[in-house]
């Protein structure tokens, strides 16, 4: 099959579709969770870090407004998505698997079932997370039902997905821009498949190499020119998607790796485009590298104080809420006091106690502020500081709290809740100017796509947390395959698999 994009086979099927209404009409239904797990966490995800949304809240969220461009309605089960962070407290994910496969057999029998996942969830006592929730769901709707799935480019991908799932498309873009497109690629495949009664095949190839996002990027090479080729290969005759994958590093299990996964009707193309891909990326693997200047902590201050232009934008890239990380860690601060910054706004550290504090005290008041350390004690020592207070978040929910405090030269934005600022709405709305500083600090890898043009210089410094970018001295890894960089002697010899789903 050959396809333009998202858009064009969607209009194509909407049109077959509107013309077979409503006699006969597909029944679809969509549902999952996502979360990006660090194994090297100590602090666990549980159900207050967790958007759970149901019924009709969640046909009505922006996130889903797409679907409604199909003239068949996609039923809402669950979705569950949290801020990257330690393991998901297995408690929580058994109440969130329960919940979503209660609704889903109260929507038997189902034609097709869309699953918006992540991809790099780990939960406690569990391994292969995702494939477990396919599997689930596979299980309720049995064996004819249509499966697709959406994934991150920093998904792990494993031979139980790929048996329980029919479509599959992962993000292409790193920073993310194209989420919506991707759903959107996943949706399409499934409504032409149930349109035209294809039942595709999924074929993929694991590779032993994990980088971290932030030596990956597909704005420079060699991912630019990796993932440039995959919509011309989604043009081939019998191909309906092609992805390549990342992987996540920050996860100690067997299926973390990067991959090549292919949707399609052309079993043997599949298969060629998968070895290919995969070749391609083990080729590359040594030309993965960071995509700006990197240092240490000190080194990255430093050097921001002496740039004659601004604003230098310094990213705390082991303490990465959307990476993983606690983003309560306060090295980055202790050292700015250190050095006697100023002009300089950090967003943020996560501290609900100090929040809570500057609550009570009020805008205007000055007190002393113990920050830093709370999510998780051992990870960071506290920074004592004297604090005044400047902006407060109007809020009833505690857990929404924001506060903005001067400390010396330093303005710095303490949360209740662990949350990145990545956007300049992130800072606008706290009354903050980002371009008016000297130095702008964020709990980041590489830098969002709002944030990345204002930097002048860009600077990550390599601060230690549970997404530490020094990899290769992670603790000593338990479940994880043999892989470069880890073993930097690697032999590797490509591999396509072919799912279990397969017609005979």
């Amino acid at each position: 099959m050959k396809t333009a994009s998202a858009a064009t086979l969607i209009s194509a099927v909407s049109r077959t579709l509107l013309a077979a209404a409503p006699s006969g009409q597909p029944r679809i239904a969509f549902g999952g969770i996502g979360i990006e797990s660090s194994t090297y966490s100590r602090i666990r995800a549980r159900m207050v870090d967790f958007s759970v949304l149901t019924g009709d809240a969640l046909t009505d969220s922006q996130r889903f407004a797409f679907l409604k461009k199909y003239p068949v309605p996609f039923l809402p089960t669950v979705v569950a998505a949290a801020t990257p962070g330690g393991p998901v407290e297995r408690a929580t994910y058994d109440t969130i698997k329960a919940d979503f496969l209660k609704r889903l057999k109260t929507l038997l029998p189902l034609d097709g079932l869309f699953l918006p996942m992540h991809g790099a969830m780990f939960v406690d006592g569990m391994e292969d997370a995702e494939g477990d929730w396919m599997e689930a769901a596979r299980k309720v709707v049995g064996p004819d039902c249509l499966l697709s799935a959406s994934y991150d480019l920093h998904g792990n991908v494993s031979q139980r997905v790929i048996d329980n799932i029919d479509m599959f498309s992962a993000f292409r873009t790193a920073p993310h821009i194209d989420r919506e497109e991707t759903m959107q690629r996943s949706c399409a495949m499934l409504m032409h498949c149930i349109e035209k009664r294809i039942r595709p095949t999924l074929v993929w190839a694991p590779i032993p190499v994990l980088m971290p996002g932030e030596r990956s990027s597909t704005t420079w090479e060699p991912g630019q020119r990796l993932w440039a080729q995959l919509p011309k290969l989604n043009m081939e005759p019998g191909i309906l998607d092609v992805s390549l994958l990342v992987g996540y590093v920050w996860a100690d299990e067997p299926r973390s790796s990067a991959s090549a996964v292919i949707t399609g009707t052309a079993v043997a193309t599949e298969k060629k485009i998968a070895v290919s891909l995969a070749q391609q990326y083990w080729d590359a693997r040594k030309e993965f590298q960071f995509g700006t200047e990197t240092g240490t902590i000190d080194y990255c201050i430093e050097r921001a104080m002496k740039a004659t232009t601004h604003p230098a934008i310094l990213a705390d890239s082991g303490d990465n809420p959307t990476g993983g990380g606690t983003s309560d860690r306060a090295e980055v601060l202790e050292a700015l006091l250190r050095y006697k910054a100023q002009n300089t706004v950090f967003a943020g550290i996560t501290d609900q106690p100090a929040a809570d504090k500057c609550y009570a005290a009020g805008v205007g008041a000055s007190l002393p502020l113990s920050i830093g350390g709370t999510l998780d004690p051992l990870g960071s020592r506290p920074v004592k500081a004297n604090a005044k207070v400047v902006f407060l978040v109007p809020t009833k929910d505690p857990l929404e709290r924001e506060a903005v405090v001067q400390i010396e030269g330093i303005t710095l934005v303490l949360s209740a809740k662990r949350r990145p600022y990545h956007d300049i709405a992130d800072f606008t709305r706290l009354g903050l100017k980002p371009d008016t500083y000297k130095i702008i600090v964020v709990k980041s890898g590489y830098l969002s796509p709002e944030l990345a043009p204002l930097a002048n210089p860009s600077l990550m410094a390599l601060s230690d947390g549970s997404i530490n970018q020094d990899i290769v001295h992670l603790p000593a890894n338990k479940r994880r395959i043999p892989s470069y960089p880890f073993v930097a002697d690697l032999t590797f010899t490509p591999k396509a698999i072919v799912s279990a789903r397969a017609p005979a």
